[in-house]
């Protein structure tokens, strides 16, 4: 670890007092203010727990358990280096947060950011609190549905040392009957998880030991009173209610603080373990440990069955005498185009094909359970369906994970969908993409009324036209018009109909027009100068379809029949 506790303060000065000391003492230079910010409000040298937070008297969501006391460095790394980047500055270790492990802490925000908008939950927070409770769910020792390869438990809660709560589960997540544990990455205690659990990576379970479940039901624990994160009010509140201590406000604020400042994705299983507990017990790499139990607890995955067992290793990747299995993400070599077709859509429609990545061992074998993530680059308004720009998506049997559709925004021209492998800095596949302007294949009039007007008058009807694209809307269709010589030639005329711009002034050419949601466009009035005859006004739509529509200008009909003469009365 780049600074630990342990680096800062002598040998052997790791107890609680000395702990909450330091970690008083940082949060005072580190955490945002001393005493008020430049707009008044409380920061967290003054924050006191919040109502709620004292009123629930179970020590918040890990039931008061031990938590690590490890500091940030003093100097945050700027600007962030990449996972694949050589020596590291001081503090740029500890800035590196493994990969699956990030992307659940930024799901969970995107999730929140729509279903709590007013709570502008940071996902950093959800960083720095997970950072306190597991040191990153043990340096990012999860698979690649982000289930953690071992436990991750609390000591019992049995009122030796620590708070007691006897048991509400039944040993369901903790495989302990007497007393509960605080449970996973996020460390909810059984209790708590009952009703703040959630299912972050729709597999249809809420599991405490999977670190997208953790991550969003921590979010919703901390959004669940309407506090504003941007508030420096709501965000202490929210954490005094995750663990209700002084000192645990000012650690969790200071890695908050040091993880905004820039952080950087780093594979699975090669983050830093914190080594110094609240309680004294930590060891170095251990994480929270479990007592002692014959088994590891059971998965909520399971009915009573034995725990899955973890990954075996692969003839691509042998292992040592003792050393763990690695993972199926370790196994993978390169990725391959699965058969990406052409990428290419026009403006806000949904894209045809999909980018699909396999990924192969060096012995050329399909890997299955690997995340790849996929990311739209470029400056486009482009996006995978629902919005996002990225999406991660696990390989099947087969080696083959396909990227969500995507949906082409309104701005034209070329983009990239790029698919890496999460947790390995493995050279990524780009698939070329390209949005084209809409097009209009059929352009007609809305109305078949006559288009006539007297020298230096106006017409009386607009002209309006409607366009559609194999038989649909063609909405937000770009188009020009322009009053031309004739069929033949299409250059612009300088006597006749007009239109007027916005000083009044006689304009022949509209430029940058666009139909609507229906697919109509209606033009401006049009009027006539003192020259008479047939003239052709085209529309030309994106894609080159057009329409004449014939104007004429003639002098009014002063012809009408005689009146009868009026003959003399006859002289009486």
């Amino acid at each position: 670890m780049a600074a630990q506790f342990g680096r800062r303060l002598r040998k052997g000065a790791a107890t609680t007092a000395v702990a909450a000391a330091a970690v008083a003492a940082l949060s005072a230079s580190q955490a945002p203010g001393a005493t008020v910010d430049d707009h008044g409000r409380h920061t967290a040298s003054d924050a006191q727990p919040s109502p709620e937070a004292t009123a629930t008297g179970d020590g918040g969501a890990t039931g008061n358990s031990p938590y690590y006391t490890d500091l940030p460095p003093l100097n945050s790394p700027s600007p962030s280096p990449s996972a694949s980047a050589g020596p590291v500055t001081p503090g740029t270790s500890e800035a590196g947060i493994p990969a699956t492990v990030l992307d659940a802490y930024k799901k969970a925000e995107a999730e929140l950011r729509s279903s709590k908008p007013g709570c502008n939950l940071p996902w950093q927070l959800l960083a720095a609190i997970g950072k306190v409770e597991s040191g990153q769910a043990r340096g990012g020792r999860v698979d690649a549905d982000g289930n953690t390869l071992s436990p991750i438990l609390g000591p019992q809660l049995d009122g030796n040392g620590f708070a007691l709560i006897k048991d509400t589960d039944g040993g369901k997540y903790d495989d302990n009957s007497s007393y509960d544990q605080a449970v996973g990455p996020m460390q909810f205690i059984p209790s708590t998880w009952a009703w703040a659990g959630r299912d972050g990576n729709g597999d249809g379970v809420k599991d405490p030991n999977n670190i997208y479940d953790a991550a969003l039901a921590a979010g919703h624990y901390l959004c669940r009173n309407d506090w504003d994160m941007s508030e420096q009010s709501g965000l202490n509140s929210a954490i005094l209610s995750y663990n209700n201590s002084q000192d645990y406000l000012n650690l969790v604020l200071s890695w908050l603080e040091f993880y905004r400042k820039g952080t950087h994705e780093i594979p699975d299983g090669t983050g830093t373990i914190p080594s110094h507990r609240s309680d004294g017990n930590g060891s170095a790499g251990s994480g929270p440990k479990p007592t002692t139990t014959t088994k590891p607890p059971k998965s909520p995955h399971d009915d009573g069955g034995s725990s899955p067992k973890p990954p075996s290793s692969t003839p691509d990747a042998p292992t040592t005498p003792g050393s763990p299995s690695p993972t199926p993400t370790d196994t993978v070599d390169h990725l391959a185009n699965s058969g990406t077709g052409t990428l290419t859509a026009m403006a806000g429609d949904a894209f045809t094909e999909k980018a699909g990545a396999k990924a192969v061992t060096k012995a050329g074998k399909a890997v299955a359970k690997v995340r790849i993530r996929f990311t739209v680059v470029g400056d486009t308004d482009t996006t995978f369906t629902g919005g996002e720009k990225v999406a991660t998506v696990v390989t099947n049997d087969t080696g083959v994970a396909v990227a969500p559709a995507l949906q082409a925004g309104e701005k034209t021209g070329d983009l990239t969908v790029r698919a890496t492998v999460v947790g390995r800095s493995i050279k990524a596949i780009d698939y070329a993409a390209t949005v084209t302007e809409r097009v209009a294949d059929t352009l007609v009039r809305t109305s078949d009324t006559a288009l006539t007007c007297t020298p230096g008058g106006e017409f009386a009807d607009q002209v309006e036209v409607k366009a559609t694209y194999k038989g649909a809307v063609a909405d937000n269709v770009g188009a020009t018009a322009t009053l031309i010589k004739s069929k033949l030639d299409a250059s612009e005329i300088d006597k006749g109909p007009y239109f007027k711009d916005a000083d009044g002034k006689p304009v022949r050419t509209l430029k940058d027009l666009k139909t609507d949601a229906k697919g109509l466009l209606k033009l401006p009035k049009l009027y006539a100068d003192d020259t008479t005859g047939t003239f052709l006004l085209r529309i030309t739509t994106a894609g080159g379809k057009s329409l004449d529509v014939q104007l004429t200008v003639a002098a009014a009909d002063t012809s009408a029949s005689p009146s009868p003469s009026t003959s003399a009365s006859p002289s009486a």
